[in-house]
Order: structure tokens, then sequence, then C-alpha cells
């Protein structure tokens, strides 16, 4: 008798449970992966040399020239800063 009781009290609490009102939209997202792996197989696996696979997708040049700019900008602020320790050179006096 309690456990009859139990059970129909028990099973709307699960059906609420299963109901996703945030995270629906994450579970319920569109799968790309094939659509992605699709540009990064083009052409069979050896070729690396002549087309890297980071310079495959659209955008990937800026985020390589970006990255390239903020290290050699990087480079250049180091350089700088070592030269003047060793010369002594820009001090605050």
């Amino acid at each position: 008798m309690i456990g009859s009781t139990l059970a129909r009290v028990s099973r709307p609490v699960v059906a609420r449970q299963q109901r996703r009102g945030i995270v629906d939209w994450m579970t319920n997202y569109p799968d790309k992966v094939m659509e992605t792996k699709k540009i990064q197989m083009k052409g069979g696996t050896c070729q690396g040399e002549y087309a890297p696979t980071w310079l495959k997708q659209e955008g990937d040049i800026v985020t390589l020239a970006f990255g390239a700019a903020l290290l050699a900008w990087g480079t250049v602020s180091c350089s700088v800063g070592f030269y003047r320790l060793a010369t002594g050179k820009g001090k605050k006096d």
C-alpha cells in the first residue's frame, strides 16, 4: 500500500526532471562534424606540405596573421628590453 502510493507520487517528479529548459539548445544542437571533416579531408591525407590543416578553413589566414603579429611584437619588445638592460639605456633617473 505504501509502495504503490510512493510510486504514484514519484512518477510526476521523474517526468519533470527530464525536461531540459536551459540546456535544451545544447542537447538539440545540430551536428556539423562531418561537414567540417569533409573540408579537412579534401584532397587526401598527404597534403600537409602544400595545404596544412591549420590553413584550410575560412578565416585561418587572419588568425595566422594576428598570431604572427603578436609573436613579432613580443620578440621586438623583448629584444629592446634586453638591449636596454645590457647597455643601461632608457633608465628613469
